[in-house]
């Protein structure tokens, strides 16, 4: 046959034999074509035995027809034998025949493929390194198939390839690496089992080093670990268990900045074990690396902050979260804000995409701060990633404040985190002032919003931000550095700090700049206490529920003498009186009971400085705004004559069951500790007469009430009340206490008084009318 001439050198009995259904005279004829190869490998006969592989390739392997496909196979085997080491000069013939078969629909046929190359590598050995992506692409294949007998062969080629794999020191790992980056993604069981076993494999060799390429397949391994199958999970988890040691051993070699992003993706998944493990990589990244990890920070603040707020179930991740916001927060340092902004031109690896989107507008206007810009090689720090590159290290500040800002306005978010971003704002304005407060206009508004917090922990920290920037020197130069003029100065009224408050003089000025203006005190300071009191003004529950808390604690953070001077002052100008009189009511308890306000009460008693007389008075004229508050600074400041002359003229005010309540509650408050010393003078009637008289009229004021019968029981205990009716004209002893403040003009303060308190009943009547028109117009 001339067919048969045609596959000559083999022998009709052979071609029909390898074309026979039967197995056993498959294996009889490829014994003898092993025979026949032999012969040619001896005579040195390379054309006749590439012609061999030739037709056993084209004429059988790659039949139609399935038994002569399942003899080419065997025959190729046969001669990979036959050549022995020679066989490594013909392997691109020998293989690709039958990894074609692998793709076969005959389960059987692709069984006898995966046993032929398993022959053909068995005898080449190292050979077939260079052709390994083939065999490992094909391989991964078989991993999937659904034949136990097919994924049985290629589980034991697969381990005669990592054998020799193992054994080798000329493996490719270049060329491997975009193969094992494809194939990580598959979402086959066990073609992910596959590949992780190569992993490890790869990494437990000593000549090959796959930490250099971890980059490329770090993600894909993440994905893995959330695999639904146990056994492939733990096999991930000791892959990048044992990566993670390597990187432990050798930090200087590692690829830090090329793995960040991956990391930020994963510490925000949904299943725990992926988002604890890579948040447990995020802490050795940041410990390790240290500032590389900066450019990376406000990623890292998206993926950490909400850990933070996670309850028991998720205990572990809250713990690591905790550790790795801890740990770079640390990495932030003062030299952070005096980097060379003009020089802000190197390139420095991409934040994540979704930071990169969103920008400041006083950033654009202040100077960008994006981790490409600060670069002054002699404030930054460098870490060697390998001995040739080095990679200049910048904080991102303006992608972090996004993010905290983000995270403060989201309602949604847990206490601790909220807690954490306030900590976070705080550790910035102590490290970059300078550059924090080109954000302080934008972050003012919700700061102040987070004063209505449930959390009395948020509350704290956030009043903290709130001191550090009202009194930070750097928001003094920024609120008034040389650029500002007289011009952009009085525009910004809200800004701007009026003078120090100077002595009443006999003129009788109507107004009195009174806020203060200390070192201490910047431009913000006036502001916070400006949108301070207009939050308590729009959120009368704010200002019920935490008023007196948020004033105490900004006693201790700020100066309190400076925070009842502005208040006071800015009180004075106040259009709704009725808020000015709650306020002043608020204020004038927090003075009168506050541990955090001793000093100032001490301050006040005796009037002794020109400050302490210049404060009284600004108090005072904003006190007026109720008059029982105004006759209880009186009684703290020891003014017992004004406040007789006071509570002389109450007799013209309207009298409500909220006057009389409240001077109910300053005869109670007359018993408690603070006025120690009043009670006392109760015993010197010669030089206090006005004090009983004051006392007195209080009591004149009050129904027949409980607190009338405490000050009455107390009136009753003062010795000698004959010595009370001093006349007019008797001047106290020399040594009264009230000489000291002989230069305070009284009668001014009187009349200022009377002018609130016509105010008052002016705005009274204004809203009784209203009320009155609304009746009429419901009835019609």
């Amino acid at each position: 046959m001339n067919a048969e001439r045609d596959l000559a050198p083999l022998a009709p009995s052979v071609v029909r034999a390898l074309n026979d259904k039967l197995y056993e005279k498959r294996k009889v004829a490829a014994l003898e074509i092993e025979k026949l190869v032999r012969e040619f490998v001896a005579q040195n006969n390379t054309s006749q035995i590439k012609h061999v592989i030739q037709i056993l390739s084209q004429e059988f392997a790659l039949s139609q027809h399935p038994h002569s496909r399942k003899g080419g196979l065997i025959g190729l085997a046969a001669c990979s034998i036959a050549l022995g080491k020679d066989s490594g000069l013909y392997l691109k013939e020998l293989i690709e025949p039958v990894l074609t078969c692998f793709n076969d629909a005959d389960s059987r046929l692709r069984y006898y493929a995966c046993e032929a190359l398993y022959n053909i590598v068995k005898v080449a050995r190292g050979s077939v390194l260079p052709h390994f992506n083939v065999l490992f692409d094909g391989l991964s294949k078989l991993a999937a198939d659904p034949d136990p007998n097919v994924k049985s062969g290629s589980e034991l080629l697969d381990r005669l390839l990592k054998d020799i794999v193992t054994e080798s020191n000329q493996f490719d790992l270049v060329g491997f690496i975009p193969l094992l980056r494809e194939r990580i993604y598959s979402n086959n069981q066990y073609a992910r089992q596959f590949i992780i076993s190569w992993i490890l494999v790869l990494e437990s060799v000593p000549d090959i080093n796959l930490l250099d390429y971890l980059p490329e397949i770090l993600d894909g391994l993440f994905q893995i670990l959330g695999d639904n199958s146990k056994e492939i999970r733990k096999m991930c988890e000791v892959a990048l268990g044992e990566f993670l040691k390597e990187i432990k051993k050798n930090p200087s070699s590692v690829k830090f900045a090329e793995m960040a992003n991956i990391l930020v993706i994963h510490c925000q998944a949904s299943d725990d074990l992926i988002q604890l493990t890579a948040m447990c990589w995020m802490r050795e990244f940041i410990q390790l690396a240290g500032r590389v990890m900066l450019p990376y920070s406000s990623g890292i603040l998206t993926a950490v902050l909400p850990c933070l707020s996670y309850d028991d179930r998720k205990k572990n991740i809250k713990e690591v979260a905790n550790v790795c916001n801890q740990s770079l927060m640390k990495l932030v340092i003062p030299e952070d804000d005096d980097m060379d902004e003009a020089k802000q031109s190197m390139t420095l690896p991409a934040e994540p995409s979704s930071e990169e989107s969103l920008s400041k507008p006083e950033a654009v206007s202040g100077g960008s701060l994006d981790a490409s810009n600060d670069s002054n090689f002699s404030n930054t720090s460098v870490f060697t990633v390998t001995s040739s590159e080095r990679i200049p290290v910048t904080l991102n500040l303006d992608g972090i404040v996004q993010v905290l800002d983000c995270h403060l306005h989201d309602t949604s978010i847990g206490m601790m985190t909220r807690i954490a971003v306030l900590k976070w704002l705080y550790h910035l304005y102590i490290k970059t002032p300078r550059k924090m407060f080109r954000h302080t206009d934008s972050l003012f508004p919700i700061l102040l919003r987070t004063l209505s917090d449930e959390s009395d922990e948020v509350i704290l920290k956030d009043l903290e931000v709130l001191a550090e920037i009202a009194s930070s020197p750097a928001g003094q130069t920024e609120g008034h550095g040389p650029s500002d003029g007289p011009d952009a100065r009085s525009s910004q009224v809200e800004l701007h700090v009026p003078v120090k408050a100077s002595q009443l003089s006999s003129s009788g000025t109507k107004g009195l700049e009174c806020s203060p203006s200390t070192p201490t005190m910047n431009s913000y300071f006036y502001k916070f206490m400006i949108n301070l009191l207009k939050r308590f003004s729009s959120e009368r529950k704010l200002l019920e529920m935490r008023g007196a808390f948020i004033i105490r604690q900004l006693c201790l953070l700020l100066n309190a003498e400076n925070i009842f001077h502005s208040m006071a002052d800015i009180l004075l100008r106040e259009e709704d009186l009725k808020f000015a009189s709650t306020m002043v009511h608020t204020l004038n308890t927090i003075l009168l009971t506050s541990s955090e306000l001793f000093q100032l009460r001490n301050q006040l008693k005796d009037l002794k400085t020109q400050e302490s007389r210049n404060l009284f008075c600004c108090l005072y004229r904003s006190w007026c705004h109720n008059p029982v508050t105004t006759v209880s600074l009186c009684f703290l400041t020891q003014n017992y004559k004004h406040a007789y002359d006071l509570i002389q003229k109450f007799g013209d005010l309207e009298v409500t069951v909220d006057f009389l309540t409240e001077v109910d509650k300053l005869v109670q408050l007359i018993e408690c500790p603070i006025f120690t010393y009043l009670r006392l003078q109760l015993l010197d009637v010669k030089n206090n007469p006005y004090l009983i008289k004051a006392l007195y009229g209080l009591l004149m004021l009050l129904p027949q009430s409980s607190a009338f019968q405490l000050l009455s029981h107390r009136l009753e205990c003062v010795p000698n009340p004959e010595l009370m009716q001093t006349a007019d004209g008797a001047k106290p002893s020399a040594g009264s206490k009230r000489s000291a403040a002989s230069n305070i003009d009284y009668t001014e303060l009187l009349q200022h008084f009377e002018k609130v308190q016509n105010k008052h009943l002016e705005a009274r009547h204004q809203r009784a009318g209203r009320g009155e028109q609304l009746e009429r117009r419901v009835v019609l």
